[in-house]
């Protein structure tokens, strides 16, 4: 079974990008609806392009490389 993860972000005013999580949805359809609910929205409405959908298989491991951090200077 496959789930739809809508996100949306931008560059943040220091370089960053503001990442902010929407929701969960069980069809693309689905997740393209929340994107013309949310494309009206202050906000969403002068960035309607940083929308991004995800496709996730359910009960499948989706990060399997580990990880590593990078010492502060």
């Amino acid at each position: 079974m496959k789930v739809y993860v809508l996100q949306h972000a931008h560059a943040a005013d220091d370089s960053e990008q503001d990442a902010k999580f929407i929701g969960v949805y069980s069809s693309r359809e689905n997740a393209h609806a929340a994107i013309a609910r949310l494309s009206l929205a202050p906000g969403f409405a002068d960035a309607s392009a940083r929308f991004h959908i995800d496709e996730y298989e359910i009960d499948q491991d989706q990060w399997v490389e580990g990880y590593s951090t990078l010492a502060s200077a």
